[in-house]
């Protein structure tokens, strides 16, 4: 009840107080969803390690456990990690439903297509951090002095892998984000585009920390992705400033219209 209790006048206007509550349910919604899936993420642990230990070994590393605490330390990052990735669904929407809360009915299937976007897009940045590790592993360890082994201990190969995927994800949500932004009316499509050098270089310069190899085709191959992101979210904003200003221009011709009529009424 709730969730709804502000959005029961014409304007969808709630108070601070309902805001705040509001905030509190959603935040306790995300976390039930996020713990609920790091149970289940615990029973995936053992294969999920396997295959992001995998190209540490292929690239002539060894993962090394530091003391007798790190395996259960490591299970519940790697399980926590899971639950974010596999709850995003429901933590998408609750952020979502939160920031966009004025949304008019015949706006609600924004809401479909914010996750339908979103989720994917999360997903997908993950899969191409982790086809970007093996490329960084192979830079980093290269790096390895000859006649010495790179022995690196595994919490701390696990909290960069885990940097990197999130990372990426993170990254392939942010056009998906400016939308939303958009959509609520408070970033303007000509403020993206006024500043897109900046998030060109803001963009190439995330790519090439994330894949530190030695060609420059890697940097671009991540790049590419997140520029067409970034050019689709600014091309759609501009459609929906212009979308936006049509009906607020047919809604003034009808506001003046129904005033002359009014006005040309018998006393």
């Amino acid at each position: 009840m709730a969730l709804t209790a502000g959005r029961k006048n014409s304007e969808g206007r709630m108070s601070l107080k309902e805001h705040l509550i509001e905030l509190r349910n959603r935040l306790f919604i995300a976390l039930g969803a996020l713990f609920l899936a790091t149970v289940g993420g615990f029973f995936l642990y053992n294969p999920v390690m396997e295959i992001i230990v995998e190209p540490l070994i292929d690239a002539g590393g060894q993962a090394n456990f530091a003391s007798a605490v790190s395996p259960l330390d490591m299970l519940i990052k790697v399980s926590v990690f899971l639950g974010l990735v596999m709850s995003s669904p429901v933590w998408l929407y609750q952020l979502w439903a939160f920031i966009v809360p004025g949304l008019h009915k015949k706006e609600k299937w924004t809401t479909v297509g914010f996750i339908g976007a979103a989720v994917p897009l999360f997903v997908g940045g993950i899969l191409l951090g982790f086809w970007a590790l093996p490329y960084a592993l192979i830079f980093f360890v290269g790096l390895t002095p000859g006649g010495a082994v790179n022995y690196v201990t595994a919490p701390e190969y696990l909290d960069f892998v885990l940097r990197l995927f999130l990372a990426f994800g993170i990254a392939f949500l942010l056009p998906v984000l400016l939308v939303g932004l958009n959509m609520i009316g408070i970033l303007p499509g000509k403020l993206i585009l006024k500043n897109w050098r900046i998030t060109v270089f803001l963009i190439a310069l995330v790519a090439a920390m994330a894949a530190p190899g030695g060609d420059a085709l890697t940097m671009f191959v991540l790049a590419g992705p997140l520029l067409i992101l970034f050019a689709a979210a600014t091309g759609f904003c501009l459609y929906n400033d212009k979308r936006r200003a049509k009906l607020a221009a047919a809604r003034e011709r009808e506001n003046e219209e129904n005033a002359k009529n009014a006005s040309s009424l018998p006393d």
